[in-house]
């Protein structure tokens, strides 16, 4: 169904849409910025010292692999300058700021040594609070209406982002941070919904794209700000602020309700008036799938026995969340495999502009091939390079040089980002709309379950790394058979009732047939 609005309508709409993923990236991809740990080491009385002091006040630590020549320590010191006996670092520490943010949560509150516990335990709570939003948020979507939710969101991320810039202490920091990813994450979830109910299914690949550029221009713009103000409250402040002004879409008129969820709800009077409204600003060259539904008063509503016995739409969502999960799990072991492997880190500049950028491609690919060659081909193409490139990275380790492991990771980390946002707009478009925020957020839910084992790496000093990528490397593979079981969903209509998801099935192997009797037609046409 697209929606009955003239053609400059829709393109308003949609441009309203995707505006808000470019202050959104600030709050969802600043984590990196937020707990950047720089050089560091006890703070010594007097003027800052020359590394002759250092020498002599600091012991030496023992590089922790094979190969490292080791440094001066970071927590000990040495008693009243003696090497008699060493301490903790009592009076502080000293940071020598190179990259990212001269004020994060790390220098602001000493999260180092004894404390940088904290730092793991707030990227996990980060990332919890992201799996809590989709879900919840993705299910009151449904239940309550795209707009109600996305305005219940917006002014959440509001608030909770003014309480996580006013925060006094790293306890009372996490909880808002948390509070603060949910709220985000239901804006995001609501707006990609919403976004590709507006479109027709010629524009939904070129408008989702639209919006991953955006995505991508707010994180490059993100660093930008972080250089600029080298605060972490500015920098959070700087995202949640302009959200605010996202609040206008509460105002009648401005951003209109899904007709498609009208469609599916209670609210007929909502949906004539929408139609009445829509067929006095339509022109010549708008055309709808509305007049073709049938009437509000024979729309169906959610059941759940005949959900739950909705086999071939809980096939499509357990595939497409595993392989999502595997597409963001795999995706940190590429951007750190030179560090975890070889313990040559590169700068962090090198490894944020990388994975931004290799976002970007990934939506430039998408855009390219998945409307020439099919969503499930693209989707099989892009998990059969993650799977190759772990293999050859795992397997030729010892003899691959630094630049054939440059190339690898970054076709890996290229191929896992593509597949990760092939696989939300996949779910979107073939669960029903009356399902579509809980299917959409449970896949989005189950990819933050693999972006877990990050920050548990860390907590670990990433010890087990290489059975950790060995583990997510067979489950690639697995995730391309499995992918063989999904459906179609190029240029076809997007599915209204759970009836209509249930006819979305994978399509032959072998020769495609088609039934030319009218009568047994399905109303999912293959085109």
């Amino acid at each position: 169904m697209i929606l009955a609005l003239g053609r400059k309508k829709q393109r308003m709409l949609i441009c309203l849409s995707i505006l808000p993923n470019l202050f959104l990236a600030f709050l969802l991809s600043s984590d990196p910025l937020l707990t950047l740990s720089s050089p560091h080491n006890c703070r010594l009385p007097g003027p800052l010292p020359a590394p002759q002091v250092l020498n002599a006040s600091l012991p030496w630590k023992k590089g922790g692999r094979v190969g490292e020549s080791g440094g001066l320590s970071q927590c000990k010191q040495y008693i009243n300058g003696t090497q008699s006996g060493v301490e903790n670092c009592d009076a502080g520490w000293d940071y020598n700021v190179t990259e990212g943010l001269r004020i994060n949560i790390v220098t602001e509150w000493d999260l180092v040594c004894g404390q940088y516990w904290l730092v793991p335990v707030e990227e996990v709570s980060f990332i919890l609070g992201v799996l809590t939003g989709c879900l919840g948020l993705g299910f009151a979507a449904d239940r309550l209406g795209r707009l109600k939710t996305l305005l219940t969101s917006l002014t959440l991320s509001v608030v909770f982002g003014v309480l996580v810039c006013v925060s006094t202490s790293p306890r009372i920091f996490i909880v808002m941070r948390f509070c603060l990813a949910a709220a985000s994450a239901g804006v995001y979830l609501t707006l990609y919904i919403t976004r590709l109910e507006l479109c027709d299914p010629s524009l939904r690949l070129l408008v989702t794209m639209v919006a991953g550029l955006t995505t991508v221009a707010g994180e490059l713009l993100l660093l930008g700000v972080a250089l600029s103000c080298q605060s972490w409250r500015g920098l959070l402040g700087a995202g949640a602020a302009p959200l605010s002004l996202f609040l206008t879409y509460g105002i009648p008129g401005v951003f209109p309700e899904s007709p498609r969820w009208l469609l599916l709800s209670e609210r007929s009077a909502d949906l004539n008036s929408f139609s009445e409204g829509s067929d006095r600003e339509r022109d010549d060259e708008s055309f709808t799938e509305l007049d073709s539904e049938p009437s509000p008063s024979t729309r169906p509503h959610l059941s759940f026995p005949e959900l739950v016995h909705s086999r071939n739409i809980w096939k499509n969502i357990c595939v497409l969340g595993f392989t999502s999960f595997i597409s963001h799990g795999i995706s940190h072991c590429y951007s750190s495999f030179r560090g975890d492997v070889r313990g040559t880190a590169p700068s962090f500049y090198w490894t944020y502009l990388l994975s931004v950028c290799a976002g970007g491609g990934a939506w430039l690919l998408l855009w390219a091939t998945v409307n020439r060659c099919g969503r499930r081909g693209i989707l099989l193409l892009a998990m059969t390079m993650t799977g190759l490139a772990s293999l050859i990275l795992l397997g030729l380790m010892e003899y691959l040089s630094e630049a054939a492991i440059t190339v690898f990771s970054v076709m890996g980390l290229f191929s896992s980002q593509a597949a990760a946002s092939l696989c939300v707009l996949f779910t979107a478009e073939i669960m029903p709309t009356i399902i579509r925020g809980s299917g959409v957020g449970t896949v989005l839910a189950l990819g933050c379950v693999g972006r877990l084992t990050s920050p548990l790496m860390d907590l670990r000093n990433h010890y087990g790394y290489f059975l950790h990528h060995v583990v997510y490397s067979s489950l690639a593979l697995l995730a391309v058979l499995s992918i063989l079981l999904l459906p179609e969903s190029k240029r076809k209509p997007l599915p209204q009732t759970l009836a209509d998801g249930e006819q979305y099935r994978r399509p032959p192997l072998g020769r495609r047939r088609r039934d030319n009797v009218p009568l047994l037609a399905t109303p999912n046409p293959e085109t």
